[in-house]
Order: structure tokens, then C-alpha cells, then sequence
């Protein structure tokens, strides 16, 4: 689970990196299976990413989108991770309707939605659903990012969310708001897991996230530890915070 560090010079250089890795990703699972499948991440870093990834020449038909965590809005509000990929990217590339799902927010029950969520996912995947603990599904490629308190997806610190170990999806919290969010397990059988942080503000949480002795439920996004380890794209001034023996 040794995590991968690559610090680059600024934003636009983590993005241009982080759009050859996925670029790189996808292929070699259309490659290898015939699809890929993409786990997306809200706010502003990846947004960058999107509008890049839209001017990309790929195979859109064999690409099938998810997203990692969503807030509890409707698709066309101002706030939702939805509309802003696909103001970004999906607007712009040629994907079949039938190859994006977006996480359910209509029924005015958070966690009747997160349950929709987990079963499109193993309707997908042919994930068994009634098993206890969930069987997780291996997404090809995840995008995280990292909030400065520490938290990931709707993964935020001292929350129940964190505590979700038998279900794929379940109701993040954030300062009373809901959130629809992948659990902690999901995330960790992505095949490729990729966080995109940049900004000085992240340097403390990145430094607690990287440290042995930190708390992962303060600083939620260590308990992203996949199989090969996360893959971390980080902008030189968030990366101070990272210890050189990452680097």
C-alpha cells in the first residue's frame, strides 16, 4: 500500500499530469476489458481535468461514468457535482446517455437514494447484493480529492460515514448537510486511485494524512489505502506538507 507522490511545479502542471494518467488508465482497461469504468470527483481541481478530458481522443462508447460522491441538490443546481461535469466534459464528448450515472437525489430520502446508488452499482458490476459485507466492485480509475480538514469524497472527519464498512454507498455529513458518497471500502478496490490536491491551505492535512501518528476518522483521507497504494498528484505548495521521505 506504499502510496505513489508525484509533487509537480503548479496547478496547470498537475493537471496536464493528471490528464495523461487517466488518458493512460482508460486505454489500458479498454485494452484489458473492453470498458472503463470512471469514478469522478467534485470541486475545483478536477474541473480543469474535465475540460482537458474533453478534447481528448478517446473511445467515449466503452467509457462508463460514476461519481464518487455527490451533494444532496438537484442535478441542474449550482452546487452539483453532476452539472459540473457535465458543464466540463460531458457536454462536449461524444458518450452515449446510457454510460453515465449519476448519483440518484430526487427522493427526498438520502438514504433511500445511497441504497439506488449501491444497487446500480451492483447491477453494473454483477456484484452480488446480498451479501454481508457488500462484495465491492473494482473500479479502473478513481479520482479523489482532498479537502484542507483532511476528508475525501464525502468522507468528512468524525462522521458516520466512516464507520460503513458493508455497504458500497451510504449518507456522508457535512455540517448538518447531506452528502451521497462511495464508503472508504469502494474507494480502496479502485484499480487505479488518484488524488488530485493542490493549494498552500492543504499543507497541514496533507502533512497529518502522511504522518504515521495521525488519526485517519480526524483526517479521513487515510483510510484510502488500495491495494497498490493511492497515487497521489500534488501542486508544490500543498506538497510542503508532505514529508520528504514520500517525495
Amino acid at each position: 500500500m506504499t502510496p505513489t507522490v508525484e509533487i509537480l511545479t503548479n496547478r496547470a502542471d498537475l493537471i496536464e499530469r493528471a490528464k495523461e494518467l487517466t488518458i493512460e488508465t482508460v486505454k489500458n482497461a479498454i485494452a484489458a476489458r473492453g470498458q472503463a469504468t470512471l469514478a469522478l470527483s467534485g470541486g475545483s481541481t478536477p474541473k480543469p481535468l474535465y475540460a482537458a478530458l474533453a478534447k481528448a481522443d478517446l473511445d467515449w462508447d466503452k467509457i462508463f461514468i460514476f461519481w464518487g460522491d455527490e451533494r444532496y441538490v438537484p442535478h441542474d443546481h449550482e452546487k452539483s457535482n453532476h452539472r459540473m461535469t457535465r458543464e466540463a466534459l460531458l457536454n462536449h464528448v461524444p458518450i452515449p446517455s446510457e454510460n453515465v450515472f449519476p448519483m440518484p437525489t430526487g427522493s427526498e430520502d438520502p438514504a433511500t437514494d445511497a441504497k439506488k446508488y449501491e444497487e446500480t452499482l451492483q447491477t453494473f458490476f454483477q456484484t452480488s447484493s446480498g451479501e454481508v459485507p457488500a462484495e465491492f466492485p473494482a473500479i479502473d480509475f478513481v479520482i479523489q480529492g482532498m479537502g484542507d480538514d483532511g476528508h475525501t469524497a464525502s468522507l468528512f472527519p468524525h462522521t458516520e460515514a466512516l464507520e460503513v464498512t458493508d455497504q458500497l454507498v451510504t449518507v456522508g455529513n457535512h455540517d448538518g448537510e447531506p452528502r451521497i458518497t462511495f464508503t472508504a471500502p469502494l474507494i480502496n478496490r479502485g484499480r487505479k486511485v488518484v488524488f488530485l490536491v493542490a493549494g498552500e491551505n492543504k499543507q497541514s492535512a496533507l502533512a497529518q494524512v502522511f504522518s504515521a501518528k495521525a488519526d485517519p476518522k480526524a483526517y479521513p483521507s487515510k483510510l484510502i489505502q488500495p491495494e497498490n497504494g493511492p497515487h497521489w498528484l500534488i501542486a508544490a505548495a500543498a506538497g510542503v506538507g508532505v514529508p520528504d521521505s514520500f517525495k
